[in-house]
């Protein structure tokens, strides 16, 4: 899949060991959830658009580069709010969006029941989020959602991967990188990522 690009960052690495062990506080997991999203985010941000400025040094004038496009972090409710904090710790000034949806537990499909972007996301480049990529069913069904709404550069992250997950965002949106921490081998049938680190939202919330 070209559109895939899984990390072999060590430290990226690290932080996933810690986060999937179940005994992994609340306080950590945010943390380590916001410390990962910040290196993949390092990695997906590198395909936005720049140009060529004149900046004015305190000893002269530097040729330089700055975006040529805003940024976009868009949430996946609710697990995918623990993302942001190391996204908007990269760039402070993007501006945020959200899409609610939860899975129907019996037929794992997603439902939409919440949508706010900012007004025109045309031309900004977009960097959706959202911990773990299951049954792939809510993402397929987020960038459509995004494309609906205008956007044209799309980036996926996410923390950990199922291959069917992967295989079904890639094939609906090959146009879509996908970057993602690791890559599990297969969901129980409950459409949980296994060994995964169970559900990402009750353990960063602590309702587990």
């Amino acid at each position: 899949m070209k559109n895939v690009f899984v990390s072999n960052h060590p430290l990226v690495l690290d932080k996933v060991a810690r986060l999937r062990d179940r005994r992994t506080n609340v306080a950590d997991f945010r943390r380590l959830m916001g410390e990962i999203s910040m290196l993949l985010g390092h990695e997906a941000l590198a395909e936005a658009k720049l140009k060529k400025v004149r900046v004015r040094t305190p000893l002269g004038v530097a040729e330089s580069q700055t975006l040529a496009q805003d940024l976009v972090f868009v949430a996946i409710l609710r697990a995918g709010l623990g993302l942001l904090d190391g996204l908007m710790k990269l760039a402070p000034e993007a501006r945020l969006a959200h899409i609610g949806l939860y899975r129907d537990e019996e037929t794992l499909r997603p439902v939409n029941y919440y949508v706010r972007f900012p007004r025109d996301i045309s031309s900004s480049f977009v960097l959706l989020a959202d911990p773990m990529l299951a049954t792939g069913g809510s993402a397929v069904e987020a960038v459509n959602i995004l494309k609906a709404r205008g956007a044209k550069k799309i980036a996926f992250v996410c923390l950990i991967a199922s291959k069917e997950g992967l295989r079904k965002l890639a094939t609906a949106h090959p146009d879509v990188p996908i970057y993602v921490a690791t890559v599990d081998e297969k969901l129980n049938g409950d459409g949980y990522i296994m060994p995964g680190l169970g559900d990402a939202g009750d353990r960063m919330f602590g309702t587990n």
